[in-house]
């Protein structure tokens, strides 16, 4: 899956274990709305310095996996969910092994709207059964 928005915080590196560690930040979605979404997503292990060259206001595409688990406590089961970053860069920037002239770029950015873009296909590394 993949959104469109402008980072609003990225917080510190928190070490979970010895051999666990994980980075929350936000973007901000529909800003030019009157009720702008605030999206927490995590990202974790060697990902977490991702965040380090981006900084607050900028506008970033980020790709990432919906995860969910269950969770059986005292009180009952409870249901948790994560978006799991895995690709994080600036918003209109080319990736992989395109090329295109700053011109080009003009012509194929995203539009300038603050809705959230998300997509899916079949060539998505994410591991779901289906």
């Amino acid at each position: 899956m993949e959104v469109t928005g402008t980072l609003k915080v990225k917080f510190e590196t928190q070490k979970v274990s010895d051999r666990f560690q994980k980075r929350d930040f936000v973007l901000i979605t529909e800003a030019n709305t009157p009720y702008p979404q605030y999206v927490s997503f995590q990202v974790t292990q060697d990902k977490c310095n991702l965040l380090d060259q981006f900084s607050e206001g900028e506008e970033l595409r980020v790709q990432f996996n919906l995860r969910g688990r269950e969770w059986n406590g005292p009180q009952g089961v409870k249901y948790f969910n994560t978006l799991d970053a895995w690709r994080i860069e600036k918003s209109g920037t080319v990736s992989g092994n395109q090329s295109a002239t700053p011109q080009q770029n003009q012509n194929t950015a995203m539009p300038n709207n603050s809705a959230p873009v998300f997509t899916s296909n079949i060539d998505d590394n994410d591991d779901l059964p289906f």
